[in-house]
């Protein structure tokens, strides 16, 4: 499994989705406003105690009172108004109708991905078919003629540069699907379908992680994500598709 890289001064995982270029922009933009106020905050303690004068004129008030607040206010507000847009972009927009389907299911203790297959559609499942041990992990029904072409996977493998929208399910308890490199986590919680959308840019493999204590197995509860250029991509799914 390749290892994360990281980058810059503050030391995160290299990005490698189209939407996590504005994310770190606007983490970097906090990260650097919240180093400043800090220092701001010291120099003023520091001048504060080296001067030590006082006053009562009411304009030296609003410069050392009420003009930082103000500007904090406004500061603030504009980091929350813009972190609200990045969040309604990837959480409140869906994803666009071209967009690549896959399923993603977590199940103590391990990741399981669907995609539809040629017939573009996922067939049923049913909770009382789930049988790991005969090649069935989510329980497809065989009665369903959507489903014997369904591609069952225990690796995400997509295509680079190409928006793909997920569909995360659990079957037992709630997982927490991330992938750091990709700039995603979201739970899968059971009973519920949550979709995240993304674009991945840069070919590679990424580990992908449950974040949330789902048992004692957790700690082994990891995939694999592996982004393949197009081409590359294509064969893999024809090879799939191929297998009866």
């Amino acid at each position: 499994m390749q290892a994360s890289p990281t980058h810059g001064f503050w030391n995160l995982p290299t990005n490698a989705a189209l939407h996590g270029h504005a994310l770190d922009a606007h983490l970097l933009l906090n990260l650097w406003i919240a180093l400043s106020l800090v220092a701001l905050a010291h120099l003023i303690l520091l001048l504060g105690l080296a001067i030590r004068t006082r006053t009562t004129n009411l304009t030296h008030q609003l410069l050392l009172e009420y003009l930082p607040l103000t500007a904090l206010t406004l500061l603030f507000a504009f980091l929350a108004f813009r972190s609200e847009r990045l969040w309604a972009a990837q959480r409140y927009t869906g994803a666009d109708l071209s967009a690549m389907q896959v399923e993603v299911t977590g199940v103590q203790f391990a990741w399981y991905f669907r995609y539809p297959g040629t017939d573009a559609a996922f067939g049923n499942t049913k909770l009382s078919l789930v049988a790991p041990a005969e090649a069935n992990p989510l329980g497809l029904d065989p009665t369903d003629p959507h489903s014997t072409d369904d591609i069952v996977s225990s690796q995400l493998v997509l295509p680079a540069n190409r928006e793909v929208d997920l569909t995360l399910r659990a079957q037992d308890v709630i997982h927490g699907f991330s992938v750091p490199e990709m700039r995603l986590k979201q739970n899968a919680i059971p009973g519920q379908t949550v979709h995240i959308h993304f674009t991945p840019e840069t070919p590679g493999d990424y580990a992908i992680l449950c974040t949330q204590v789902c048992g004692l197995g957790h700690y082994r509860m990891t995939a694999t994500l592996r982004v393949l250029p197009s081409a590359a991509f294509n064969t893999w799914l024809q090879s799939k598709e191929a297998k009866p």
